[in-house]
């Protein structure tokens, strides 16, 4: 993805794709149901060890980010809704905090949490 600077009248704000990625993220483990970030599985990548395996990934439609969001979901929790939210949390996150529109928010279910929480004494 290309980094498109914002232009102010004091010079370039250039947000890297890396930033977003951590924004998309900490967003998407915020909502109640999300067990955890999960790496895409993509067999090009496990055989290139120059390219890293990453839970989120930001492209650019037109003038708008696209981003894929890769989680595993909590096995007690509606997987419609918790992807409903998913989506618009990292929508507003990213908008809120970068001002880049975003288009489109892809979420994609991974895998089952099935770790229960621990027994009490």
């Amino acid at each position: 993805m290309e980094n498109r600077p914002t232009e102010t009248g004091e010079g370039a704000c250039i947000i890297s794709e890396e930033v977003l990625e951590a924004l998309a993220g900490k967003a998407a483990m915020e909502i109640d149901g999300v067990g955890s970030l999960a790496p895409k599985t993509d067999f090009k990548r496990f055989f290139d060890k120059k390219r890293r395996v990453r839970p989120v990934h930001i492209s650019r439609e037109e003038d708008a980010l696209v981003v894929d969001v890769y989680i595993t979901i909590k096995h007690t929790a509606r997987v419609p809704e918790v992807a409903g939210r998913v989506q618009q949390n990292v929508k507003t996150a990213i908008e809120s905090m970068t001002g880049r529109p975003v288009g489109r928010v892809n979420v994609h279910i991974m895998d089952l949490s099935f770790v229960e929480p621990a027994a009490l004494p």
